[in-house]
């Protein structure tokens, strides 16, 4: 797998992790009757922030090998 690939996956990987916060906090409230946003935000913090910390590292690091790939054909066509 070249650069761009393993980026791709990465930024992939980032975005599940960022919507997997959002759907556990969801099933963790699936027993709720009536829901709002300040509930919702309670669920969110039950959660924690672990997936969004780990989904935003992923992101820079697929946003870094995306660059890298982009850099090194930049170079190689400039040859």
């Amino acid at each position: 797998m070249n650069k761009r690939g393993a980026g791709v996956v990465f930024v992939v990987t980032s975005a599940f992790l960022y919507a997997s916060r959002y759907f556990v906090a969801a099933i963790f409230g699936s027993n709720v009757m009536s829901w709002n946003a300040d509930l919702f935000q309670a669920l969110l913090g039950y959660v924690g922030d672990a997936l969004l910390a780990w989904s935003t590292v992923v992101a820079l690091l697929g946003l870094f090998y995306l660059a890298w790939g982009e850099f090194e054909e930049w170079r190689d066509r400039r040859k």
